[in-house]
């Protein structure tokens, strides 16, 4: 399986690792930013740039968002946190959980951070400011936090629509703005949340991922706590299309870069044992927008592979065939280049996976 034409951007709970596939294998350049956890990376190739972005986050010095123009040679690292709530807030940073860039505004990037909240930059990243549309929202005095705490940890600015833009946020639920990040709505109709009084509430949904389908922008997926969903009005209402999987519990989903109604997901057994079913590593993939789900596995451990996979470890990359790629919590990581039909691992003993992007080799 040749992946020559791309990099793998992989953060771990014990730092950030590029990988390139050389003669035929992947080999990893770092850690950079080595025992720091980053959850959050991604490139920016926009406007002729060739800038890596990464948050990690040091035990000492608490978040940060640094930036490379050299494909990790040299690393920007502020003195002080680009990224901060104002004075006289009673939050402080605790994570970025997500860095997105805006497909319409060169310039523009959304961060979604925890304690839950959206900032904003349009200078490229320069600075930043608090969306504070998001931030002011009635919802937000009863927000509560999720197992992995009160995190905005999706960002999906809209293709078409250059002033739409949903969050995920556990656990609030999802979130769309129609005005740039002026206003915003709770988009939760129809997603459970069996956990509180109202099984269907207006918001407090533990969504895990979201994601548009870039090739009809207008439907979303979704994996939640309990279930998978989409919706094709763009959030106003979701059903659920995962009742044919093995679980109704995961953290990742990701669509088919070309094909409109293929996703990929990849279940875990339950909350309380947060590991393949079966202990068999298997991605489900389904090709008609989730009336059924067919499991992938060739090439990918079927015997005591007790494997966890994050909401943002797995990923797709654009291409002529397209590429899927997901790390794990081990330190694997797989990639597929025929849709899934087969898998190779392309690298392991790597620390805890916990985001996994994939470019185009600049």
């Amino acid at each position: 399986m040749a992946h020559a034409d791309s990099m793998l951007i992989v953060g771990t709970m014990k730092g950030l690792f590029l990988l390139r596939c050389e003669r035929g294998a992947w080999t990893a350049d770092g850690p950079h930013f080595p025992g720091q956890v980053v959850y959050a990376a991604a490139f920016d190739g926009r406007a002729g740039r060739r800038r890596l972005w990464a948050a990690p986050v040091s035990p000492h010095w608490g978040p940060m968002l640094c930036s490379s123009d050299d494909l990790g040679a040299r690393w920007s690292e502020p003195e002080a946190a680009p990224i901060r709530f104002p004075e006289g807030s009673d939050l402080a940073l605790k994570n970025v959980w997500q860095i997105a860039l805006d497909p319409h505004e060169a310039d523009t990037l959304w961060c979604g951070v925890e304690p839950a909240a959206l900032f904003v930059s349009r200078d490229a990243g320069g600075t930043w400011s608090l969306v504070r549309g998001l931030h002011d929202h009635p919802h937000r005095p009863q927000w509560q936090p999720g197992g992995g705490g009160l995190c905005l940890h999706t960002v999906v600015p809209d293709t078409i629509d250059r002033h739409r833009i949903w969050v995920g946020i556990s656990t609030a639920g999802v979130y769309r703005s129609d005005d740039g990040g002026e206003t915003w709505t709770a988009k939760n109709r129809n997603i459970r949340a069996p956990f509180l009084p109202e099984p269907y509430p207006e918001f407090g949904q533990c969504v895990h991922k979201l994601v548009q389908h870039p090739a009809r922008p207008s439907t979303l997926y979704l994996q939640h706590h309990w279930g998978v969903y989409r919706s094709d009005d763009a959030g106003d209402s979701w059903r659920d299309v995962g009742r044919s999987l093995p679980t109704d519990f995961g953290f990742p989903v990701v669509a088919h870069p070309g094909e409109a109604e293929t996703v990929y997901v990849l279940p875990l057994t339950s909350d309380e044992f947060r590991c393949t079913p079966e202990g068999k590593l298997r991605v489900w993939r389904t090709r008609d927008g989730g009336e059924s789900w067919e499991p992938l596995a060739r090439g990918l451990p079927q015997e005591h592979a007790f494997e966890t996979v994050l909401r943002d470890s797995m990923t797709a990359l654009a291409g002529e065939p397209p590429g899927i790629f997901f790390g794990t919590r081990s330190g694997k990581v797989f990639g597929t280049r025929d849709g899934g039909d087969s898998w190779s691992a392309l690298i392991d003993g790597l620390p805890p996976v916990v985001c996994v992007r994939a470019v185009a080799t600049p």
